[in-house]
């Protein structure tokens, strides 16, 4: 179930990121959110997030988080599919054998922890989660993460340290405190709909506030992230940090773990494991985009301003006989000034003679 809400969740992105590249490669004088195949990406994404919000009442925490991976491989699929994406020869070997043997390693993982992963699963209702948030395994575990999450706040604040590590270390421990929050929401959401009124009790309220927030700050984070560091290497290390933290808040608050073996629980890490490796290898054999970086340079030849990029090669528009960019104009119709000789150098009156009257005594 969770595999069908992230395939569609991805068919929806890419095909809204369809929408603005066929947008763009043509003359189409619309905005993107007045074609069709924007709006039906808008409706899957809409679709999808609010089936994944809903799987949380149905399954733990430990099997739903591990199963982002199966979006990397989706996007890697897709974006081949609908972006049309191209395969180079000379860059097969470097780029997509690694990243096909990131997807087997991947599925086997997601395998090893679907059959492997607890499938305990109880009713959340009010009182069974009013219990765990009083309990001291979770009491501790809270402390830990607000002493951790403060420290690492202080040093990415007050010293500067935004290196990646820390910036998604603070996703992460907020992402914790996330899933707790959603699988409570959508599990007291869940029983009040099927009767059980749940929406009475003010630990829903709480828990509602806290998703919330912790997904707002979530965002500001990731934001900063991007602003840093490349995409692929943050959704590399950002699934690696979420779903570990993600498993650990599942064991510790709702004891996802506490029916299992430890041979189930090994092979169930043993899967997260290969996960972890296939996602890096997908991801890091992405095609980066390098930042254009133009520079103005005067062609002598013609005497109009060039704009090349680091290769030296000319992005410039054709001259056209009449040029204007910005400030700067085409003056070739100008006749040339020729620079003066020494002696006319000697004859001219400087500013500092003419401020103190020094030039009417050279003239008399």
């Amino acid at each position: 179930f969770e595999d069908d809400i992230t395939f569609q969740s991805y068919v929806a992105v890419c095909i809204q990121k369809y929408s603005h590249v066929t947008l763009a490669g043509t003359k189409d004088p619309r905005v993107f959110y007045r074609t069709k195949t924007w709006w039906c990406g808008l409706v899957l994404t809409a679709l999808g997030e609010a089936a994944n919000f809903v799987s949380y009442a149905f399954a733990p925490l430990s099997l739903i988080s591990p199963l982002n991976a199966v979006s990397v491989i989706a996007s890697s699929i897709l974006g081949f599919v609908f972006l049309r994406e191209k395969w180079k020869p000379k860059e097969f070997f470097k780029r997509y054998v690694l990243s096909f043997l990131g997807c087997i390693l991947t599925i086997a993982g997601t395998y090893l922890f679907v059959t492997f992963g607890p499938n305990y699963h109880q009713k959340l209702n009010a009182k069974n989660i009013v219990t765990q948030v009083v309990g001291w395994p979770f009491l501790v575990y809270v402390l830990l993460e607000i002493i951790t999450f403060c420290l690492l706040l202080y040093c990415y604040k007050q010293r500067n340290a935004d290196y990646l590590v820390v910036i998604l270390l603070l996703v992460a421990l907020l992402g914790s405190v996330t899933v707790i929050t959603v699988k409570a929401v959508a599990g007291m959401l869940v029983l009040s709909i099927q009767g059980t009124m749940q929406l009475h009790y003010p630990i829903f309220y709480v828990m509602f506030v806290c998703m919330v927030a912790t997904v707002v700050f979530q965002a500001t984070f990731l934001s900063q992230a991007t602003h840093l560091y490349d995409s692929s290497m943050i959704a590399c290390v950002n699934y690696i940090f979420s779903t570990s933290f993600a498993i650990v808040a599942g064991a510790i608050f709702y004891l996802e773990f506490f029916h299992m073996d430890i041979l189930h629980i090994c092979m169930y890490l043993l899967g997260c494991v290969l996960c972890f490796l296939g996602v890096f290898l997908i991801t890091k054999n992405r095609k980066k985009l390098k930042a254009f970086e133009p520079y103005v340079t005067m062609d002598m030849s013609q005497g109009i301003p060039t704009i090349h990029d680091k290769e030296w090669r000319a992005v410039q528009p054709d001259y056209n006989g009449s040029f204007s960019y910005g400030a700067l104009v085409n003056n070739d119709s100008v006749v040339p000034v020729s620079l003066p000789t020494p002696d006319q150098l000697a004859g001219t009156v400087s500013p500092a003679d003419t401020l103190y009257g020094t030039a009417d005594l050279k003239n008399d």
